[in-house]
């Protein structure tokens, strides 16, 4: 058995003073909720709510009862039904970063709206990216009416793509046509439930508070069936303490606090302990998430989650460059890989720039090749075949090269990691032959390709017409006559 590298940036002793910390936080000062159902619900459940001040504190009791109701792992599922994420131990799957303003434009090299167009596209590329094992719903498009850009995504994701998809909404309306939506890929509440296909972002508001919105989500989703990550976002400096201990005991009182509310909706309800800090940059007003402190944080908080046994997931994998650059690479491959020796379960963040507002599809196939290079070094090293050594050595020695020798056709495959043609490994003359092509121009016609090698989902067609049907029902809803037209058919 491989010896699999880890991370470890806490010692035992330190996360349960963080969490005691955070539990003394919850039943003290609790959170604010601006929600007259998640009150209700949870005062059901023995929280101490003031409904004039919609304040909640967390007895202890009632966070241990939630926590031991909460499922230590859960599985997610692609549109044709087949398993593709066991959300548990240290398995590592990584998703695009999630619910960007901009797209990053290769020609232009241009900061933009993306628009519908851009999004299929987006869809196309995923599908054929191997080591990025969900969609989401990565960029909202311009030309659609704002209060369905939540349900609109998801449409286009389920449409052209065949992964799971990681989404979230910004309304309560639209969670349940999304909800909808996977019911018409899936066929039935039962069938979702025991085979879910997306995951939904709930973000608490720091410090300690959750809004109607988001705590609603929450509580939908739960009794859907539907998973959810939770992404509390503590500012160090800002919006949360300067050290990264008192960011993590913030992270961990908000994330407790949705867990408590998720399973007073329904116990079970499979969730991700997840998370995107930040370390404020006073210097710029801005919150790096290439920082190495956010991600120590983010790190340090997958760990307080697998202590108390539960799945987890971070922003981690991105970066706020505003070009392909070597900026973007430094901090995007130090956050993948830190993760992937962190164990966390659902790594988000490949494809994204410029503070999680931007998406750039050449990024993306850079770092699903750095999402390659990872899992490779999360598997660790094993002998195959190894001992006794002598014999491999002999054949060596005789041969003067073992490029053909049995040993090595049986393992080369499975020891190293090949990346695609994104990554240079040629040499200077042969490089010189292909025309010096730069990172940004293997990339691009790396996209190029992968989207010319598309072809349309196998969703059954009844299926993707009931998908167009509750999406045009949505754009009426808008005031929209007709959705955008779509460069490719389904």
């Amino acid at each position: 058995m491989a010896l699999r590298p880890r991370l470890r940036l806490l010692s035992d002793e330190l996360i349960e003073r963080i969490l005691g910390e955070a539990r003394e936080i919850l039943a003290t000062l609790g959170t604010k909720v601006q929600n007259p159902r998640a009150l209700a619900l949870l005062a059901d459940h023995g929280a101490k709510v003031d409904l004039g001040r919609s304040q909640v504190l967390y007895p202890a009791g009632l966070v241990d009862r939630t926590l031991s109701t909460a499922p230590g792992g859960f599985k997610l599922f692609g549109v044709l039904g087949e398993e593709t994420h066991d959300f548990s131990g240290d398995n590592v799957h990584f998703t695009p970063g999630s619910a960007a303003l901009h797209v990053l434009d290769h020609l232009t090299q241009e900061i933009r709206k993306p628009d519908t167009a851009d999004y299929v596209r987006f869809a196309q590329l995923l599908a054929g990216l191997e080591h990025i094992a969900a969609q989401s719903t990565a960029f909202i498009p311009a030309d659609v009416a704002e209060r369905i850009s939540d349900s609109y995504r998801l449409f286009l994701s389920l449409l052209y793509g065949e992964k799971p998809v990681v989404t979230g909404t910004f309304t309560i309306e639209s969670f349940q046509v999304m909800r909808d939506m996977q019911l018409a890929v899936r066929g039935g509440e039962k069938e979702l439930r025991d085979r879910p296909l997306a995951v939904f972002s709930c973000c608490p508001t720091s410090p300690l508070k959750w809004s109607e919105v988001t705590s609603q989500n929450v509580i939908d989703c739960a009794v859907a069936g539907i998973p959810v990550e939770f992404i509390s976002m503590p500012l160090s400096g800002f919006m949360a303490p300067v050290t990264l201990v008192g960011s993590l005991v913030q992270h961990a009182a908000e994330t407790l606090s949705g867990v408590v509310l998720a399973q007073c909706a329904r116990p079970g309800a499979p969730m991700l302990w997840g998370g995107s800090p930040a370390a404020f940059d006073v210097r710029y007003e801005t919150t790096p998430m290439g920082a190495v402190e956010t991600q120590m944080i983010d790190c340090a908080a997958s760990e307080i989650g697998k202590h108390l046994g539960l799945p987890t997931q971070a922003y981690i994998s991105l970066s706020d460059a505003k070009l392909l650059d070597a900026q973007a690479g430094l901090e995007t491959s130090m956050g993948a890989t830190l993760a992937a020796l962190s164990g966390i379960n659902s790594v988000s963040g490949p494809g994204m720039l410029d503070f999680e507002s931007c998406q750039s599809l050449e990024k993306l196939v850079l770092d699903n090749e750095i999402c390659g290079m990872v899992l490779r070094l999360a598997r660790g090293i094993e002998p195959h075949e190894d001992f006794p050594a002598r014999p491999l050595f002999e054949e060596l020695l005789r041969d003067q090269h073992l490029l053909i020798a049995g040993h090595t056709r049986r393992h080369l495959k499975a020891e190293h990691y090949f990346p695609g043609p994104v990554i240079d490994r040629c040499n200077l003359s042969r490089w010189r032959e292909d025309g010096c092509r730069t990172l940004g121009q293997r990339a691009h016609a790396e996209v190029e390709r992968l989207i010319r090698a598309w072809g349309p989902t196998r969703l059954p067609r009844e299926s993707k017409r009931e998908l167009e049907v509750l999406m045009e029902s949505e754009a009426r809803r808008a005031g929209m006559d007709r959705l955008p037209d779509r460069p490719v058919d389904p």
